[in-house]
């Protein structure tokens, strides 16, 4: 029985998506094709993180200033 319960609890712990993100200080200087990487970054607004992604050879990196993941706004949160 306990082996039962053990194997499901950590089932459960492995399947969870990872719900932090790392916020890096600097960009990676490599990076795989369509790989996501958070940068905290001088060039965005306070609030804001880079959010860079990865391109094939040949091809520029695409970065973005974005909300700092984890602090987007819900639902829940806005209904008084």
């Amino acid at each position: 029985m306990r082996i039962l319960v053990s194997a499901v609890v950590l089932s459960c712990f492995f399947s969870l998506p990872c719900s932090a993100q790392t916020i890096l200080k600097s960009e990676p200087l490599m990076l795989a094709p369509y790989e996501v990487a958070f940068v905290k970054d001088a060039s965005c607004p306070s609030g804001k993180v880079l959010k860079v992604t990865g391109a094939i050879r040949g091809l520029h990196r695409r970065k973005a200033c974005v909300p700092m993941p984890g602090e987007q706004a819900s639902l829940a949160a806005a209904t008084p």
